[in-house]
């Protein structure tokens, strides 16, 4: 209240770009650990502050991992060879396997995108502003757009980061399993992608959020990082959002598109959760783990609390109500309150399964009622027909 009253009265564009620094700010200070804040400043500055993500048409970032080159060969973990057989067997072609002549018309209720579910009529009331029902179809239509493409997004990075832990891991079958991966998201890249620009016809930059943890990821050189971001945390953040967006459409080429993507992303899970168990439990310092165990909970906030399509509000809603205004709306709506459940069900059993959800880090899970996950099933538990048995 405060803050409105303060900036009432500045043209709209003025106060956009207040509330917008404002807003990047308490990112920032929602990071409460110093090292976990230290480590990820430099993706903050280039997300957050610079917009590399927006600006730029490329962007280089520079790792600096070790790579290694197994002259042993040796074969001597029977789970991950396992998994890696599983995800031979469930190679999939996106030409052959999807129905790319079916007709997409975004703007036909009868066969939605996205439904109303996502922002349900009686909370569209809270608004200041009238949607007429073609203005429903269009944002819906435009939520839509902005979802997929923050999933292609998501999975160039994962495309890089899988392709660099292939070369990071030292078992040979997590190598071989990392080859099915880097396959897997290219094709996830390629399917988003295609689906947005041949069926929709429209793309939204890169989230400013999304792209400081994917640049964080990818310019770290440790490469126990790198799993836990990219195989534990955005696989997660991923699966929580498919599962959101599947059972919220009613089209059935993205809804097949999006099983076959989440079969997919279980074995990926599961292969962070083989790679990281024994040495986040066995081989790791006490302090190395309180590291790692401090960054994944920043993220987890970072992921629960930041995903605010500012994108969709600087279109639809900027200068009628305030940023803040928006992303209480969108953070309580009953789609993101689907999208944490979903996401954190899975995260947080495979937290705790690899050993980073010690009784010293609960209580801060607790603050945010995310402990009420913890009895779930893990990755390891899973299968992929598990983890589509109960998409509708």
């Amino acid at each position: 209240m405060i803050l409105d009253s303060m900036l009432k009265g500045m043209p709209v564009g003025a106060r956009s770009r207040v509330e917008e620094a404002l807003d990047n700010i308490s990112v920032v200070l929602q990071m409460r650990n110093p090292k976990v804040f230290r480590s990820m400043a430099p993706s903050a500055v280039r997300g957050l502050a610079l917009k590399q993500g927006k600006r730029k048409s490329r962007v280089q970032m520079s790792s600096g991992h070790p790579v290694s080159f197994d002259l042993t060969y040796a074969m001597d973990f029977p789970e991950m060879r396992r998994l890696y057989q599983r995800a031979v067997d469930n190679q999939w072609n996106a030409d052959r396997d999807l129905d790319w002549q079916l007709d997409v018309d975004p703007m036909n209720p009868e066969v939605a995108i996205i439904s109303n579910e996502f922002f349900p009529d009686e909370y569209m009331q809270k608004l200041p502003v009238k949607l007429s029902p073609t203005q429903r179809l269009e944002l819906n239509y435009n939520i839509a757009c902005w979802m997929l493409s923050q999933f292609m997004h998501g999975e160039q990075g994962a495309l890089y980061a899988s392709a660099q832990v292939t070369e990071s891991v030292s078992w040979m079958e997590g190598k071989f399993f990392g080859g099915t991966q880097v396959m897997d998201e290219a094709r996830h890249l390629e399917v988003f992608n295609r689906y947005l620009m041949d069926k929709l016809n429209k793309r939204y930059d890169v989230n400013d959020n999304l792209f400081v943890i994917l640049d964080d990821l990818l310019t770290d050189a440790r490469w126990d990082f790198k799993f836990l971001g990219m195989q534990i945390m955005v696989e997660g953040l991923a699966l929580g959002a498919f599962r959101t967006i599947h059972n919220m459409s009613q089209e059935p080429l993205l809804k097949n598109l999006l099983k076959y993507v989440i079969r997919d992303e279980a074995r990926h899970v599961h292969y962070g959760v083989l790679a990281l168990r024994d040495h986040f439990t066995r081989e790791l310092s006490d302090a190395e783990r309180r590291e790692r165990e401090d960054w994944a909970f920043e993220v987890a906030v970072l992921m629960r609390n930041r995903f605010m399509a500012h994108e969709i509000y600087e279109e639809w809603f900027e200068g009628t109500i305030s940023r803040q205004q928006w992303n209480n709306l969108i953070s309580n709506s009953p789609a993101m309150l689907q999208f944490r459940h979903n996401m954190f069900s899975r995260l947080i059993p495979n937290l705790d399964f690899i050993g980073l959800m010690s009784p010293r880090i609960r209580p801060h899970y607790a603050r945010f009622g995310m402990l009420d996950f913890l009895q779930g099933k893990n990755a390891s538990q899973l299968s992929e027909q598990d983890m589509v048995a109960d998409l509708h």
